[in-house]
């Protein structure tokens, strides 16, 4: 499903995050960057070790990277020049969550405008192994894309990126949602 906001268009896709062609695509970070298992494992294992050590580099600099916000490392072997790193929520179904997931959703989204990018892709941050209901998720990401592209934007292409049907499903029916809210 693809959806025009001003100049970007929207992009709901399902498949593998690590094989798209986009200047960054968004890893569902922990706070300490250390990519084992679901999109981060899967990001480090096809993008090679040099992202780990950036990501190990900029803890050592930086510090934590704290729920709602992201940190930028090369994309190492990917297609895609950049990853960011965005720290998503664990759920803990309280309004607090929500709030977390779009401050996540946004630093990345401005992560790539500051350095000039003009497309990138976003994983369902947080619905995997953090808990975040898939259903709300979805809401609250779209909205989060949406609302984000109404301002200044170097972005043409956002893609949302989702590993399975069931996602792709709720997310495309969240984002018509979103889409006729708007009109």
């Amino acid at each position: 499903m693809r959806v025009q906001i001003n100049r970007t268009t929207i992009e709901l896709v399902e498949g593998d995050i690590t094989a798209l062609d986009t200047d960054a695509i968004v890893n569902a970070a922990n706070e300490h960057l250390a990519h084992g298992g679901g999109v981060a494992g899967a990001i480090v294992r096809q993008g090679g070790p040099a992202i780990q050590r950036e990501s190990d580099e900029w803890v050592r600099r930086h510090g934590t990277v704290k729920t709602g916000s992201a940190a930028i490392t090369s994309g190492g072997n990917l297609k895609a020049r950049y990853v960011i790193h965005a720290v998503g929520p664990v759920y803990d179904g309280t309004p607090r969550s929500a709030q977390s997931l779009a401050a996540a959703v946004r630093a990345a989204l401005q992560l790539a405008d500051e350095h000039g990018l003009t497309s990138i892709a976003l994983p369902a941050i947080s619905s995997g192994i953090f808990g975040y209901p898939v259903e709300e998720a979805a809401r609250v990401i779209l909205n989060t894309v949406v609302t984000y592209l109404a301002g200044d934007t170097t972005l043409e292409r956002v893609v949302v990126c989702l590993y399975s049907r069931s996602a792709f499903d709720v997310f495309t029916q969240a984002l018509s949602q979103e889409v006729k809210n708007e009109n």
